[in-house]
C-alpha cells in the first residue's frame, strides 16, 4: 500500500454495520489496511448508536440485519440532520434489487453485491470519499465541470466535446449535469425525475430511459461516459 495513501486515510473513520462476524473480520483488515479507523456493529441499532457517538466518515451497511434492518438504519440516518450526511455503501446479497432502489432512493451513495472482491471495495470506499471531500464539493458548486474530454458550463446550459458545442434540451442537460455533479454515484430513475421535474410532474420512468438514449446519442463517444447500472438506474463514469 501507498505510505501517503495511508497518512492521508489514517484520520478517517469508517463504520461498519455487519452481522456475519467472518465478513465483518475481513472487512475490517482490509480496510485498516489502508489506513483507515474502523468501528464495527453487529446489529442496526447498535449502528445507529457508533454513528451518532463517533460520526464517521463513512458507513458500511448490511442490508439484512437482525431487529432494525438496514434499510430502517439507513433511512433514520438520513432523516437525522446530523448523521444526514454521512456516506452510505450498502452490502446487499444478490435478489435484493428491489431493496437496492429503495436504499438509494433514501439516499445511500453506493452498493456492493454480496460476494465482493474486497479490492473493489476499498476503490468504492475512496470514490465516495473524495466525492464528499472540499475539492469535490467544490466542484460540485462551480460552474464549470471537466472530464477529459467532456466539459459542462453550469451558467451557459452548455456542453462541449472536444471543444465542439453539443445542442441539448434543457431535460437532456438537467440529467447529465445531475449525473456529472456526483460522478460514479447511483441514482434511480425515480431521482433522475424528480431532479429534472420536481415531485409534483406526473413522468413515467420509461421516459427517463428515452432521454438517456437521444443523450448519449448526441455526445457520441462520450455518451459511454453514462453507464447503466441493471436495474437500478444510472451512473456518471468519471474516467
Amino acid at each position: 500500500m501507498d505510505e501517503n495513501m495511508n497518512n492521508e486515510h489514517e484520520k478517517m473513520r469508517i463504520l461498519i454495520v455487519e452481522d456475519e462476524g467472518d465478513l465483518q473480520e475481513l472487512l475490517r483488515f482490509n480496510i485498516e489496511r489502508e489506513g483507515y479507523m474502523v468501528s464495527s456493529a453487529m446489529t442496526g441499532e447498535r449502528g445507529l448508536e457508533l454513528a451518532s457517538e463517533m460520526m464517521p466518515h463513512l458507513i458500511l451497511l448490511d442490508l439484512m440485519l437482525p431487529g432494525v434492518d438496514g434499510l430502517r438504519v439507513c433511512r433514520t440516518l438520513k432523516a437525522n440532520p446530523e448523521t444526514a450526511g454521512i456516506p452510505v455503501i450498502m452490502l446487499t446479497a444478490k435478489g435484493e434489487e428491489a431493496d437496492i432502489v429503495v436504499g438509494l432512493e433514501l439516499g445511500a451513495d453506493d452498493y456492493m453485491t454480496k460476494p465482493f472482491s474486497p479490492r473493489v471495495l476499498i476503490a468504492r470506499i475512496n470514490a465516495v470519499l473524495r466525492r464528499g471531500s472540499v475539492v469535490s464539493q467544490e466542484a460540485a458548486d462551480s460552474e464549470f465541470l471537466k472530464f477529459g474530454e467532456m466539459s459542462i458550463y453550469l451558467d451557459r446550459y452548455e456542453v462541449q466535446v472536444n471543444g465542439e458545442a453539443i445542442n441539448l434540451t434543457a431535460t437532456e442537460f438537467k440529467i447529465l449535469t445531475h449525473l456529472a455533479k456526483k460522478p460514479n454515484r447511483v441514482y434511480t430513475r425515480s431521482q433522475l425525475i424528480e431532479s429534472v421535474h420536481g415531485t409534483h410532474v406526473a413522468v413515467t420512468e420509461r421516459s427517463v430511459d428515452v432521454q438517456v438514449v437521444a443523450l448519449r446519442k448526441k455526445l457520441g463517444e462520450s455518451g459511454n461516459r453514462i453507464q447503466t447500472v441493471r436495474g437500478i438506474g444510472y451512473r456518471f463514469k468519471e474516467a
